[in-house]
């Protein structure tokens, strides 16, 4: 068996950045739970994956019921159903056993369970109010969901697109400078030469907010800048940014997690003390999402606009290189840039 430390587990497997929710009340129970079944037990993240997907459904058993001791109980399931899906990340990162399959599994369960448990909750709520209000709550908190994942992927990778376009634009200018500067009798290396591009590799820095979230505590690097844009229009969100990052919590405080949680543990919890409770907590959970995803896409808007900026400026350079080159140089460099890129 093997010997994992809780100090390994929180190196190798705590996100750099990670939802307030997950970082409060998820990892100091998931990490013992990952410490232990590391340890003693062959259990692999594909079980845990599958363990968590029945507690949700077994929570979503709960909701159906809509008597307050059911809606307390599917809350626990619920909560205990997403410490399972936390461990199941955990483990393949500590033990290196994460796989492509294993990945699509937890998000394809993530939205089963999401779906199977909002459909329980409101038809529980339905039935014993007859309140068609519900139907509509159900349908709401499913395209929500649905919402939120699909433009945090498309967002994740555009934004490695720019980058790598980017990244080319600024190798091929940087060739075609050594080129022509070569070109007129200079004699310098590849290190040398670039000065004037520089500005461009602040277009699209990595973002903390979309990009810090496959990161685990032991790889983690300096804090990031944001991108020149949203930083310069409001440079007190860095401190914000700063204070929070001391505790791994990212500054989207209300993501697809929390609105998970407002939902499906929040929700049922304050309807079994307040009969009714459910609509205006899933209300509000989903505005204060909606709210930060607002943030998310002018953030990107901002970059993007950055991105096209600095695209101009290289594209600029790299023509005014290549008229530089004398005719037969042109085409040798032109013919090396290709074949680099």
């Amino acid at each position: 068996m093997a010997n994992f430390t809780l100090e390994d587990v929180r190196q190798r497997t705590y996100k750099a950045r990670d939802a307030w929710w997950t970082v409060l009340l998820v990892d100091p129970l998931a990490s013992r739970l990952v410490k232990f079944t590391a340890n003693r037990t062959r259990v692999t993240p594909n079980q845990l994956t599958v363990g968590a997907l029945i507690l949700g459904l077994a929570a979503g058993g709960c909701f159906a019921v809509a008597g307050w001791p059911w809606l307390l109980a599917g809350a626990l399931l619920y909560h205990l159903s997403f410490t399972l899906d936390c461990m199941d990340g955990k483990i393949a990162r500590l033990k290196g056993t994460g796989s492509v399959f294993g990945a699509w599994l937890d998000y394809i369960f993530d939205r089963v369970r999401v779906l199977a448990c909002a459909i329980a909750l409101m038809a529980g709520q339905y039935a014993a109010t007859h309140n068609v209000a519900y139907v509509w709550t159900a349908v709401a908190v499913v395209f929500l969901d649905m919402l939120r994942y699909m433009d945090a992927l498309e967002i994740y990778k555009v934004r490695s697109q720019m980058r790598a376009t980017l990244n080319a634009a600024r190798e091929e200018a940087r060739d075609l400078e050594l080129a022509a500067r070569r070109a007129n009798g200079e004699v310098l290396d590849a290190d040398e030469v670039g000065e004037d591009l520089r500005s461009a590799e602040g277009a699209l820095r990595e973002d903390p907010e979309a990009d810090m979230e496959n990161r685990v505590v032991g790889d983690d690097p300096a804090a990031k800048e944001l991108q020149q844009g949203f930083e310069a229009r409001f440079p007190w969100y860095a401190r914000i940014r700063n204070v929070l990052m001391a505790g791994r919590i990212r500054p989207h405080l209300i993501s697809g997690i929390e609105f998970q949680m407002g939902v499906f543990i929040v929700a049922p919890v304050a309807a079994a003390i307040v009969p009714g409770a459910v609509i205006p907590v899933v209300a509000l959970s989903a505005l204060g999402m909606l709210t930060f995803e607002l943030i998310i896409i002018y953030k990107f808007w901002l970059a993007s606009r950055d991105y096209s900026r600095s695209m101009a400026k290289l594209n600029g350079k790299i023509e005014e290189y290549r008229l530089q080159l004398p005719a037969a140089r042109r085409e040798t460099a032109d013919a090396a840039v290709g074949s680099g890129g």
